[in-house]
């Protein structure tokens, strides 16, 4: 009796889900069919950005409207045909006309994404040969707008499928299987049970990201002033939370149009350089070091060294200040607030090389993934701090000879900012169920890396730095940041460029309450040497918009 109960009770749920909650999307589907052939059928979840004040605005969602076929066979006169079409809405002649000349094939389209007014229009022409189909496509409302994060839905062996950023990731989330609707009902009910009750699936929905628009936008704005001010190869600049992990902005130059992508000639303007790309980071590796050294107890912010000469040996290579000038006694905070090359190699070899490699790797995990939520990502390249060499530890100590990802080096700091945990970076929070549930996604946190004390020194370091070292600090807002230059190395590994330059600043803010960090990068700037010259101004700029605009209680 009791299984008959339920029996009973699930059937009736069934048809509640079938003839209530879901009768507007089984009603598309079902016109759908009539009037287009299933292989032609397509949904998809949509992509949402949240907005500061918790509402939601699509990023990516499904577009419908109309496309035009033609039956060569049955076209009186063609060239009639292609004015009419033509007149309202924009084909190219040659495509057409050769379409048009395939009198055996009954089906050819030549149109496509009308809308209602260009079918109507078309419609009342009563062209022979001429039909018009209801079409559904990928629609991407705000066109370039975190085209890196979203991604795209192309095609994969006659399959629609996510491509790149979020759509790859999530297309088991966002897929829409075709579904037959002339399977037996009570056959489908028992189907349902199966995998209702006894599979751990994730159930399709629709994706709510951390990305929040007007910032997103404010960004983009932001480094396409940067890449055209400096001609250079490419610019980007990255927003987290660091205590959760939340991605509220991603943007980069070179970009692309989403709904435009197939006119891109290369490709590789599709993928994500914050997770799939390294680099030499230069110095904003340094604080990482300094803190390192705080924690294992080998010095304090006042421990002092002595540099006569502007540069140091290690073994048979000479590393050198970036003024080649020295600075005779000097303290740990004179040698961030100045970016001293010897004062770091000192640092490191306070440390030891097993101290120095277990915080870099094992703690910050500068060689490994992240974890983002993003499909493809890089490992760090570290091999160097995996040998005994001398050299390399020392190279490493401000930032060359390892390379990591801009995610790697953003989550790295938001360990200093956040009382010393590594964060999961992330660009999805939630997922809305077609049951009509909401899921909230859980990023790890990780243990503590690194203790408050330590996290607390650094950051009083980071804001002297500056206050003091760049004299750029804000009346109402303490501001912890490092600015980095490295040498680009050459592709065939022959050493390094003597005029092309990495430049990056990362920080984080309010410095003591820390909402945000905040990393801009700047690949092979042209006409300029040091980060400070091509990133300091955009930098506190975006700082500024960011206080502003989420209203932050001022911390001075």
């Amino acid at each position: 009796m009791g299984l008959i109960i339920f029996l009973g009770l699930f059937v009736v749920g069934r048809l509640f889900l079938l003839q209530i909650v879901n009768q507007k999307s089984f009603k598309e589907r079902a016109e759908r069919q009539y009037l287009t052939p299933v292989s032609e059928s397509f949904d998809r979840g949509t992509i949402y950005f949240s907005k500061k004040d918790g509402t939601t605005m699509a990023a990516a969602t499904v577009s419908s409207g109309f496309k035009v076929a033609i039956e060569p066979a049955k076209l009186k006169d063609i060239e009639q045909v292609y004015s009419t079409i033509n007149a309202v809405v924009s084909i190219e002649k040659e495509p057409f006309i050769s379409k048009a000349n395939k009198k055996a094939d009954p089906y050819e389209e030549v149109a496509l994404k009308l809308n209602q007014e260009q079918a109507d229009q078309i419609l009342k022409e009563k062209l022979p040969g001429v039909s018009l189909y209801r079409q559904k496509w990928r629609f991407y409302p705000g066109g370039e707008l975190a085209s890196k994060a979203i991604g795209f839905v192309s095609y994969k062996e006659n399959e629609l499928l996510g491509r790149y950023g979020l759509e790859r990731y999530y297309n088991d989330v966002l897929s829409r299987g075709e579904n037959n609707f002339y399977v037996n009902f009570f056959a489908e009910i028992f189907t349902n049970i199966q995998s209702t009750l006894f599979k751990n699936k994730t159930a399709t929905g629709d994706i709510v990201t951390t990305i929040e628009p007007t910032v997103q936008s404010q960004l983009e704005n932001l480094i396409s002033e940067i890449d055209q001010k400096w001609s250079s190869d490419a610019v980007g600049g990255l927003i987290m939370d660091p205590k959760t992990g939340e991605i509220i902005a991603m943007a980069h130059v070179p970009t692309f149009d989403l709904n435009e992508y197939g006119k891109e000639l290369n490709v590789s303007v599709y993928s994500n350089p914050f997770s799939q790309d390294v680099y030499e980071m230069g110095s904003i590796v340094k604080p990482l070091v300094m803190a390192g050294a705080i924690d294992a107890n080998v010095l304090t912010p006042q421990t002092t060294y002595v540099d006569n000469t502007g540069f140091t040996k290690v073994q048979d290579r000479t590393f050198y200040n970036f003024d080649k000038k020295g600075r005779g006694k000097a303290t740990m905070q004179d040698v961030l607030n100045q970016s001293l090359n010897t004062g770091m190699i000192f640092v490191q070899q306070k440390m030891g090389k097993g101290t120095f490699r277990n915080y870099l790797l094992d703690r910050y995990k500068l060689g490994e993934k992240t974890g983002v939520d993003l499909p493809g990502e890089a490992s760090g390249l570290v091999g160097g701090l995996k040998s005994q060499n001398d050299v390399n530890y020392a190279a490493a100590s401000f930032g060359q000879g390892i390379a990591t990802s801009p995610l790697a080096i953003v989550r790295a700091y938001s360990s200093l900012a956040n009382g010393g945990h590594l964060v999961t970076p992330h660009l999805a929070k939630e997922i809305k169920q077609e049951n009509g549930l909401t899921k909230t996604l859980k990023f790890p946190i990780g243990e503590p890396i690194l203790s408050t004390e330590t996290t607390s020194t650094i950051t009083n370091m980071l804001v002297t730095v500056v206050d003091k070292g760049y004299g750029r600090g804000l009346e109402h807002y303490s501001v912890a940041a490092k600015t980095g230059t490295a040498q680009m190395a050459r592709p065939d590994g022959s050493g390094y460029y003597d005029d092309r330059n990495f430049h990056s600043l990362i920080g984080y803010f309010p410095a003591y309450e820390p909402r945000f960090v905040l990393y801009l990068f700047n690949n092979y700037p042209k006409g300029a040497s040091f980060s400070s010259q091509t990133l300091a101004d955009p930098f506190f700029e975006m700082v500024q918009f960011m206080t502003s605009y989420y209203e932050l209680t001022p911390d001075r």
